[in-house]
């Protein structure tokens, strides 16, 4: 069976970190279900200087679901069971409030509750600085109902050379909390590790 995930970009800063999750993934043959805000693909445009169309003729077999469509079958518990999970990358403060909240404005957001109510793993990339008592309310609100809060924190311990090099990390740690393989970034003390 293919292996199955739903990708997320809201209209946070930080569109690098689902477009690299779109190429790691595609090069792991993963069936994308793609689903982008209106604030999303401003994001994308505005700091990867990349059109709707560009990504996806870059990523032609992805699924784009409009984030409109709540009625998509992504967004059905029978389905979404049989995925490795879901990630919004990255995750606004305005998602993280519907999630915690779970009040559903558009498919996004109804994915992750869905996600919440029949346990499938689900990834909240947040990029913010500094955070507000709100902001942690909701984290610790919907870390509790099950999801991972992932900051976009990359660490230093394996000797970044790059600006990629911190974005692979921080794509790295996403995919270590859906326990998938990835070669992304070399762990801690990684040359003393059992093979």
């Amino acid at each position: 069976m293919q292996k199955r995930i739903v990708l997320c970009i809201t209209g946070a800063s930080g569109a690098i970190y689902g477009y690299r999750l779109l190429q790691v993934l595609t090069s792991m043959s993963f069936h994308i279900d793609l689903i982008v805000s209106s604030s999303g693909w401003l994001v994308i445009k505005e700091e990867l200087e990349k059109t709707k169309q560009q990504i996806l003729e870059e990523f032609p077999n992805i699924n784009l679901v409009p984030d409109k469509d709540i009625a998509n079958p992504v967004a059905s518990g029978s389905r979404l069971i049989h995925y490795t999970g879901v990630i919004v990358a990255p995750c606004s403060m305005s998602t993280l409030g519907h999630v915690a909240n779970g009040t559903n404005q558009n498919l996004i957001h109804r994915v992750c509750e869905v996600a919440l109510k029949e346990r499938v793993p689900l990834l909240l990339l947040l990029r913010e600085s500094p955070y507000s008592m709100v902001h942690l309310e909701n984290m610790l609100r919907v870390a509790k109902a099950g999801a991972v809060i992932l900051p976009a924190s990359p660490a230093f311990y394996h000797k970044p050379k790059n600006l990629q090099d911190l974005i692979d990390f921080v794509v790295g740690k996403a995919l270590d909390s859906l326990r998938i393989e990835h070669h992304l970034y070399k762990r801690w003390k990684e040359d003393t590790l059992p093979t």
